[in-house]
């Protein structure tokens, strides 16, 4: 059988302040578009209104110092036109750019939104709210954009959810010829949030909107402790932990997002010079190698150390830091006390 699932955008609603009543301005949006909830609907609200009724604004002038107030961990961090945009484990749960701090559609104060550190328990606020007002079984999702890899574009996602399953889990059933579902988990709190974006936009001030047909998904909010939380992959199951180059260079020791990582060079959105490739391979390799040296030419480098065992060290370190810049060194014969050697710079 087809199902019929409507979105419609929830106009109506004022620019939103510090301390406001946002169940209250939901309700009166709700009016204005003339929509009544009805049992199973979903309220999609963008995580930027809930910010800042929070009041969860920053006037800071280092926005970098914000994003670092704001991240769990760094994931990837590149350089471009001068600035620094990392990729990190928010506060707020998901990983994304810039920890989702952003400064659009701030309304007319300026400065920085910030994500709620506990984007689950706003929207269990909203769902008390509504529907203490309604009386129905609703959903609610809290939404916000992101990137995601292998994609080009953004999309929005669930950053929070209350009263509706934030999984499908098709797992131990079977497709539509018979064959049994082993992997199959649909992350319909994301589809849902993607969904009322359709009709909500980035730029028409429209902050939220009423998914309608999935009633099936709606728990009503006590009976699934669940939220988008659980959406959030961590730990052994997350194969992303880092971008490759950080992943090259944590090996070496330089974590990304320290300050050994920004002494060494963050490397740059597109490609640069080789030579300043090549002298954060340097910088990278001579890290832990007491004694390491290295005299850097146009299309060789020279390395040397107090002895043939760290000699070695470096190289091995030099050549790996190499191939997270996409270069190749191809080392020559070493000197006859085995101190130095000289490493020839190729592309791959």
């Amino acid at each position: 059988m087809s199902r019929r699932v409507t979105v419609t955008a929830v106009g109506g609603i004022p620019e939103v302040c510090a301390g406001d009543d946002l169940p209250a301005l939901l309700a009166a949006g709700l009016r204005r578009s003339g929509i009544e909830p009805a049992d199973g609907d979903i309220v999609v609200v963008s995580s930027k209104i809930a910010s800042k009724a929070l009041g969860l604004v920053s006037d800071a002038a280092d926005k970098e110092a914000l994003v670092a107030s704001q991240t769990r961990s760094v994931v990837a961090e590149r350089v471009a036109d001068g600035h620094v945009t990392r990729v990190v484990h928010s506060v707020a749960g998901p990983v994304m750019a810039a920890a989702g701090v952003d400064g659009s559609n701030t309304g007319g104060r300026g400065g920085w939104l910030l994500l709620p550190a506990d984007p689950d328990a706003v929207c269990r606020d909203l769902h008390a709210g509504l529907t203490a007002r309604y009386g129905v079984r609703l959903g609610v999702v809290l939404s916000d954009t992101a990137g995601r890899p292998w994609r080009v574009g953004q999309t929005d996602f669930a950053l929070g959810a209350h009263g509706l399953a934030v999984v499908e889990d098709l797992r131990g059933g079977h497709d539509a010829d018979g064959r049994p579902l082993a992997v199959t988990t649909r992350a319909v709190a994301d589809e849902v949030a993607a969904a009322a974006d359709l009709v909500k936009g980035k730029a028409r001030r429209v902050p939220a909107a009423v998914v309608r047909g999935l009633a099936d998904l709606v728990t009503g909010g006590e009976s699934v402790a669940t939220g988008a939380a659980d959406l959030v992959r961590t730990g052994p199951s997350d194969w992303f932990a880092l971008g490759r180059v950080e992943a090259v260079r944590a090996a070496l020791g330089v974590a990304p997002g320290s300050a050994r990582s920004a002494a060494v060079g963050i490397s740059p959105a597109r490609p640069g010079p080789q030579c300043e490739a090549v002298r954060r391979a340097v910088a990278l390799a001579l890290h832990t190698v007491p004694g390491g040296r290295a005299d850097v030419g146009e299309t060789s480098v020279r390395l040397g150390a107090d002895g043939p065992y760290e000699l070695g060290r470096l190289l091995a370190r030099f050549e790996v830091a190499l191939a997270a810049e996409s270069l190749v060194g191809t080392p020559g014969v070493p000197t006859v006390d085995g101190c130095a050697v000289e490493v020839a710079l190729e592309h791959p």
